[in-house]
C-alpha cells in the first residue's frame, strides 16, 4: 500500500460510526436525541451501558490501530504513525457514512495517544477521573484531559519531544469541539452526566 491509501484507511476506520449504528440496531436516531453527538456518551444516555461500552471500547481502538498496525507497515519516519491516527480522529469527527457528522474524537484521540505515549494517557486519564468525579461533567473533564496531555507527553516521553507539537494540536482540536460545552458551563446550563437519560434533553 502507498502511503496515501493507509491514510485513507486510517480515515475509514475512524469513520465507522459504531455509536451511531448501535442506536439504529435500536431504532434511535442519535442525530434526534440528547446532544446529537454521534458519541460513546450520547449513547449511553439513549440506550444505556450495554450499549455504550463496547461502542466507546471501539471508538478507542479506531485511535490505536492506525498507530500500532498501521504505522510501522506504512515507514515515513516518526511523524506518520501520530498523523494517521490524526486521521482516524478526522474520520471520527467527521464520518463520510453519516454525512460527515460524528463525536467529538475523545475516545479516538486517547486511543491514538494510548499507541504512542501510554504514560502520559494514564495522566490525562487520571486528570479526567478526577474532574468527573468532582463536576459531573464529561465536557470539562475532558476538557482538563486535553489540556494535560501535551504536558504529560513532554515530561513522560522526552523521546517524543520532536512531536510536541501533535499533542498539543490534538488537544487542541478536542477543546475546539467542546467549544459550545465550554459556553454552556460559563453559562451553568450544561447538564451533568447521567441527567435527562432517555429524555432527549442531555447535552
Amino acid at each position: 500500500m502507498t502511503l496515501a491509501l493507509w491514510f485513507v484507511a486510517s480515515y475509514l476506520l475512524g469513520a465507522i460510526p459504531a455509536s451511531y449504528w448501535i442506536a439504529r440496531s435500536r431504532g434511535i436516531d442519535l442525530r434526534t436525541v440528547g446532544s446529537g453527538n454521534l458519541g460513546a456518551t450520547n449513547l449511553y444516555r439513549a440506550a444505556g451501558w450495554r450499549a455504550a461500552i463496547p461502542a466507546g471500547l471501539f471508538d478507542v481502538a479506531k485511535g490505536a490501530v492506525p498507530v500500532l498496525v498501521f504505522g510501522p507497515r506504512a515507514g515515513g519516519g516518526p511523524w506518520i504513525p501520530v498523523l494517521l491516527g490524526a486521521a482516524a480522529v478526522i474520520g471520527h469527527v467527521f464520518s463520510v457514512f453519516v454525512a460527515f457528522r460524528g463525536g467529538k474524537g475523545v475516545a479516538t484521540a486517547a486511543g491514538v495517544v494510548l499507541g504512542i505515549a501510554p504514560w502520559a494517557t494514564l495522566v490525562s486519564l487520571g486528570a479526567w477521573l478526577a474532574v468527573f468525579r468532582l463536576s459531573g461533567y464529561v465536557s470539562l473533564a475532558s476538557i482538563v484531559a486535553a489540556v494535560m496531555l501535551p504536558a504529560g507527553v513532554w515530561l513522560l516521553h522526552p523521546s517524543l519531544h520532536p512531536v510536541i507539537a501533535f499533542f498539543a494540536a490534538l488537544g487542541g482540536f478536542v477543546i475546539l469541539m467542546h467549544r459550545t460545552n465550554v459556553k454552556r458551563l460559563l453559562a451553568g446550563t450544561e447538564s451533568r452526566f447521567g441527567a435527562g437519560r432517555n429524555k432527549g434533553v442531555a447535552r
